[in-house]
């Protein structure tokens, strides 16, 4: 006498909803049935479905599993596709919580990467230029994103950035000349120019296009800065 379903699914370890679904999806071949209609299950069944659990376990998919076809008893070639998904999975999230520790640790916003925050965590940075920074980093490589931070370490709230964040749409020409002249002898402005002598640099390597960053970083200035601070920006690199 062979077994119930019910008293395969308990010898498996498993349910009576999942010896279904592998008859459903083929992964389990039907077993004769008895002579009241009841099916009726033998030991190579029982051995099918304990391998179909393992292979689960172990993180093969059911379709995974059903191209294997009957006979594997180890299927190295998956189990070893298996194992390098799994080495990545784990790397990755290795990562992932490196970085956590540094967020936790340094109580840094999750917005940038752990690195940087760190480095600007001193800088005295407006809303609105920590947006363009944020901005900045989705679009620049690591490497230009770490020696533009670099240049914010010292960054400070000098007098003239005071004015600037508060200057209004309406500043007149000579106020607004003034502001520019008084920006770009900032110390800050100084070691900007010598990371970035020339202002197309900061976009030479980006990872989407020189281009790409171009047109992001102009809709997003247009956006944070009103048209006296643009007017000012421009003066200053002029």
């Amino acid at each position: 006498m062979g077994w119930s379903t019910s008293q395969l699914a308990d010898l498996a370890g498993t349910t009576l909803r999942t010896i279904r679904h592998y008859h459903d999806v083929g992964l389990l071949a039907e077993p004769e049935r008895r002579a009241n209609g009841y099916k009726s299950y033998g030991v190579p069944h029982l051995v099918r479905v304990m391998r179909i659990k393992r292979l689960t376990d172990l993180g093969l998919s059911l379709t995974q599993i059903a191209d294997l076809g009957d006979g594997d008893e180890h299927p190295g070639e998956a189990l070893r596709e298996l194992d390098a998904e799994l080495a990545a999975t784990i790397e990755r999230l290795q990562r992932i919580r490196a970085e956590l520790a540094v967020i936790l640790r340094q109580e840094a916003p999750t917005d940038l990467p752990a690195d940087v925050a760190a480095m600007i965590s001193g800088a005295n940075l407006s809303p609105q230029d920590r947006s363009f920074t944020v901005v900045l980093a989705q679009l620049l490589s690591p490497e230009t994103l770490t020696r533009y931070a670099e240049t914010l370490k010292g960054y400070s709230k000098d007098p003239a950035v005071v004015e600037f964040d508060a200057l209004p749409e309406d500043a007149d020409e000579q106020t607004r000349q003034s502001l520019a002249e008084r920006m770009r002898a900032m110390p800050y402005m100084a070691e900007m120019r010598a990371a970035f002598p020339d202002a197309a640099g900061l976009y030479s390597d980006a990872p989407r296009g020189v281009e790409h960053a171009k047109r992001t970083v102009i809709k997003v200035m247009v956006e944070l800065y009103n048209k006296a601070q643009l007017d000012v920006l421009v003066r200053m690199s002029g």
